[in-house]
């Protein structure tokens, strides 16, 4: 095939060496009468009455195609000579034609080019003409391919292409001329795979493979001879020697290379095919030959009977698993729940990568027996601050959770020592470090505290009331001395004592849990004594004036005042000695009076009291 491209680069191209032209050339974009250039675009020519043209007819920018302005006398603007045709060949001859000018250019009535395409044999006898008749302009500049067909003498020949435009010049018969062609015409040639429906097939690596390839030739040809061709990875296409039938059979050993094998069948007239341009290629059949995949395989065993195993596989885009008592599995990474001694043994998986190559590895899976976790006791109970005596058994190290209130979490036997009712679990393991667990419940109960409440001060001849109180659970509880209560089985009883006394509140727990015992005081004072005078001289004797009995009036109030009905010292509900002191001031020696009031039965008492000092 012969292709006049003109080339490609920057602005301006050079002047054609090889045609022959009456055409003077110019190096800017926009030529003259008899002018012609050569460029890759054309801008704003004649005062835009040419179209622009950003490129040649492929779109390629830096691709030069020559712009013509016609002689005013039709000529020839383009012969060229073109050499080493194969003969008794016919050929196809196209170039790419626009009108430049602009519709409306020339007052719309532009000269339109008019072109006769001649090929001559180089002694001048025509062998074939084709005319295009007007080429009009466009409102767009539209590439436009005209061409034909011809036929060389059986020799061989170099024929001269004469372009001639018929039209004359002046305002419009302008023109760019590009990509000029002449293709060898032939039969279709129509390659297949036995057994494929494509022309492309793929094949893996490790298997000795033989393709059968075929090609159908239609007419086209006189007298036909072939020969397939081949490359590799994209190399240059080489004869395969003695492959010179319609079929060939390309054997592929177990050690291919690895890549893309492709194959095609050239045809040409007899004589013509040691000329690789009077030939011609069917579309390549491909073979891609595609490695295996390198598969891996693993498991994160030894796994324990009842456990989790989960395989792994790598390598490929496909996995097929199977494995004892029939398992299977399609995930890259499935896992095996709850497994069992049957399920020991080899994993096997196929991998399969995206060109549908596979190969197979496998993993084999341990499963080791668990041991039987057993405790001596599923729950035992204590008493609060108490220890328990753990135990367990069937395995070779143990840890128990939680490690709170045990004397060691890491043996098999530790003592607890729980502040409340708690789940000790023992994981038990044995040498393959399977493991097995079972709880022991560590119940416990709180021992019941005895309170006999606060100390009581009473008046001789009056009663009180004791506030006991019990916390935890207990079972019974007792006065002592009983005579001394007429209700003793209340934790509120009323006590008459004649004298002081001290009651002891007994209380047995729950559970065996044990007594707790507190006491409570009963100051008895025969009457109210109230002091006549007091010294508050910081010498620890009679520093304070103060009335005990005064406690055994809850809501009693006190006041003193001095000589001017002032109050200078005041107490109620909680009994308070008296220092002596006002507003945080010594008061001076002299005599205070006081009243009381007990705020029982209406109940007051008066009288004087001696400061000294």
């Amino acid at each position: 095939m012969v292709n006049i491209t003109f080339g490609s680069g920057s602005n301006p191209g050079a002047p054609l060496a090889a045609a022959a032209t009456g055409y003077q050339y110019v190096s800017n974009d926009c030529p003259g009468d008899g002018f012609y250039t050569v460029r890759g675009n054309t801008t704003a020519c004649f005062g835009n009455s040419w179209h622009t043209l950003n490129s040649d007819h492929t779109g390629n920018g830096n691709g030069y195609f020559m712009l013509i302005n016609a002689s005013l006398q039709p000529s020839a603007f383009y012969v060229d000579t073109v050499r080493g045709l194969c003969g008794n060949s016919t050929y196809e001859f196209a170039a790419w034609i626009t009108n430049v000018i602009l519709p409306g250019s020339c007052n719309g009535n532009s000269n339109q080019p008019n072109l006769t395409f001649t090929i001559e044999r180089t002694n001048g006898v025509i062998l074939q003409t084709y005319n295009s008749g007007n080429i009009p302009p466009l409102n767009t500049a539209v590439w436009t391919q005209f061409g034909f067909f011809f036929t060389t003498p059986p020799a061989g020949a170099d024929i001269v292409l004469r372009i001639v435009n018929n039209a004359p010049g002046g305002c419009g018969n302008d023109l760019a001329l590009d990509d000029i062609t002449f293709r060898p015409c032939g039969p279709q040639l129509t390659p297949t795979i036995t057994g494929q429906p494509t022309t492309a097939s793929q094949i893996c690596t490790g298997t000795a493979r033989s393709v059968t390839m075929n090609c159908a030739v239609s007419p086209g040809f006189a007298n036909p001879v072939f020969q397939w061709q081949q490359r590799f990875n994209g190399s240059a296409w080489t004869d395969i020697p003695g492959a010179n039938m319609l079929s060939y059979i390309a054997n592929f050993p177990e050690a291919s290379a690895v890549g893309n094998y492709e194959f095609r069948l050239s045809v040409a007239e007899v004589g013509n095919l040691a000329s690789p341009q009077c030939r011609i290629s069917s579309t390549p059949i491909s073979i891609v030959v595609n490695a295996l995949p390198v598969p891996v395989a693993d498991n994160n065993g030894p796994g324990c009977v009842g456990g989790v195993v989960t395989l792994t596989a790598s390598g490929g885009t496909q996995y097929a698993w199977t494995g004892p008592v029939g398992y299977t599995s399609s995930a890259d990474v499935p896992t095996i729940q709850n497994i069992q001694p049957a399920q020991a043994g080899n994993y096997t998986v196929i991998v399969t990568n995206a060109a549908g190559c596979s190969a197979s590895t496998s993993t084999s899976v341990v499963v080791n027996p668990v041991p039987t976790a057993a405790v001596a006791a599923a729950k035992i109970s204590v008493c609060f601050g108490d220890s328990a005596q753990l135990s367990a058994g069937g395995g070779t190290s143990y840890e128990w959770f939680p490690a709170t209130g045990l004397t060691n979490n890491l043996i098999a036997n530790p003592k607890a020592s729980p502040a409340s009712t708690t789940n000790y679990m023992v994981a038990v393991s044995n040498t393959f470090g399977c493991k097995d667990t079972a709880i022991t419940q560590v119940e416990v109960f709180d021992r019941a505290i005895a309170d006999a409440g606060p100390d009581k001060i009473i008046i001789g001849g009056g009663t009180a009331t004791l506030t006991a109180s019990i916390s935890g659970a207990y079972q019974s509880f007792a006065w002592t001395p009983a005579a001394a209560f007429s209700l003793p089985q209340t934790l509120q009883p009323v006590v008459t004592p004649t004298a002081d006394a001290v009651y002891r509140l007994t209380v047995q727990s729950n559970f065996g849990c044990g007594n707790s015992i507190d006491e409570v005081a009963v100051k008895l004072y025969k009457g109210i004594f109230i002091p006549n005078a007091f010294t508050p001289n910081n010498d620890a004797t009679n520093d304070r004036w103060n009335i005990p009995a005064l406690d055994a009036f809850p809501n009693f109030e006190l006041f003193v005042f001095n000589r001017y009905g002032e109050v200078v010292f005041k107490s109620s509900k909680i009994n308070q000695p008296w220092d002596g002191t006002y507003k945080s001031g010594p008061l001076p020696a002299g005599t205070y009076v006081y009243l009381i009031k007990l705020n029982v039965n209406n109940q007051q008492l008066k009288g004087t009291v001696m400061l000294i000092r």
